[in-house]
């Protein structure tokens, strides 16, 4: 039998890519914004007990 729909199984393999994309933008932006939200939640409870220098310090690396 022939499909019925406008597009066809090609416009429907289409469609699920796109919202896999979105589904997987979705994932990294909320990872992404759950790593942020720590960071944030770690320098305000420092700062919160009083402490100075609650930023992070980067060291460079040892020079040979």
């Amino acid at each position: 039998m022939k499909d019925e729909t406008p597009g066809g199984e090609g416009s429907r393999t289409v469609e699920n890519a796109v919202i896999l994309g979105f589904f997987v933008v979705l994932v990294v932006a909320g990872v992404w914004l759950l790593g942020s939200m720590a960071d944030i939640r770690k320098t305000q409870d420092c700062a919160a007990q009083g402490r100075r220098n609650c930023a992070a310090i980067e060291i460079p690396p040892p020079s040979r």
